[in-house]
């Protein structure tokens, strides 16, 4: 099928975004432009690695912050995804992920790690501003790379293009005016050049979270603020939902809480791969696996 590749580095990470129809150079490049743009600008907003970002202020300064307009959309995931797993996703866990060792430097040190703040002690958001009532190090990390590759789906959508694929490391979000489906393969937990089972999936996304995939000392990416251990009941997690912002988070979250419970708050498929290996999944969720040693489908859902 006739059309471009865009492939670049953003945000820590590569992203490849397919356009399935014929799009000229001249609009090729306009469009790649404006989406660098605007993750840059996501960039200088919510991250936590460089000295010039909003987030980095706010680590430094308390006080009234104007965040983008969408920004509203991304807060309110958030908040529901802070209450529904008892606080356990929070986006105050950046300084207890710096303390850790996942600090601006990538340094991989840990220090003394110490439990964040509660969300209502420090944040208040009444859009577009954030009110951060003490000096505070925000992470969005959880679901922000979905959230981006959201957005630059809109930026594609609004030039034009309605065929098109985002890989975002991993994180996907796919959209086409025809059948086809998009095959993923699932990458095995403990071995990057095996996979478990492909996933189908059409005008949706796939984003999955692995504890494997940056470790360190006793840590991963993934801290649970209440006990200020890494998850390690389970190796890896992909969830399919409408938008990345939702796979994103909840395939974050489900290292803190059962599926049935943030069901009650989200739409969305998932499959689980836990320590030992053992597989569940929910019926519905769009992929056929290669093998099934325990465990398999959930009936609950």
């Amino acid at each position: 099928m006739p059309g471009s590749r865009l492939t670049f580095e953003a945000i820590g990470t590569v992203w490849t975004i397919e356009l399935f129809d014929e799009i000229p150079a001249g609009n090729a490049a306009m469009l790649e432009r404006s989406v660098r743009s605007r993750i840059e600008k996501f960039d200088k907003t919510y991250s936590r690695f460089r000295d010039d970002s909003m987030v980095t202020l706010m680590a430094r300064e308390a006080g009234r912050y104007r965040l983008p307009d969408d920004a509203a959309t991304l807060l309110d995931v958030y908040h529901k995804l802070y209450q529904t797993t008892d606080g356990q996703l929070t986006p105050l866990i950046g300084q207890t992920l710096a303390d850790a060792g996942y600090d601006a430097a990538y340094s991989f040190k840990p220090g003394a790690v110490t439990a964040p703040p509660k969300w209502e002690d420090v944040l208040e958001y009444d859009h577009p501003h954030l009110i951060v009532k003490q000096a505070a190090l925000l992470d969005f990390g959880a679901a922000g790379k979905g959230y981006l590759a959201d957005i630059i789906a809109g930026i594609i959508q609004h030039n034009g293009r309605h065929n098109f694929c985002i890989n975002a490391g991993g994180d996907f979000v796919y959209r086409t005016t025809s059948s086809r489906t998009l095959k993923i393969g699932l990458e095995h937990p403990t071995d990057p050049d095996m996979v478990i089972g492909v996933a189908k999936i059409h005008n949706q996304s796939l984003c999955g979270s692995s504890g494997s995939r940056r470790t360190w000392d006793k840590y991963h990416h993934i801290i649970n603020p209440h006990t200020l251990t890494s998850p390690r009941d389970i190796a890896a997690v992909w969830v399919t939902a409408e938008n990345g912002l939702i796979a994103d988070g909840v395939a974050t979250a489900l290292f803190f809480v059962s599926p049935a419970k943030l069901r009650l708050q989200f739409a969305f498929e998932y499959a689980i791969v836990r320590s030992d290996m053992s597989l569940q999944y929910s019926p519905r969720f769009p992929a056929e696996f290669f093998t099934e040693p325990t465990g398999g489908r959930d009936q609950q859902g």
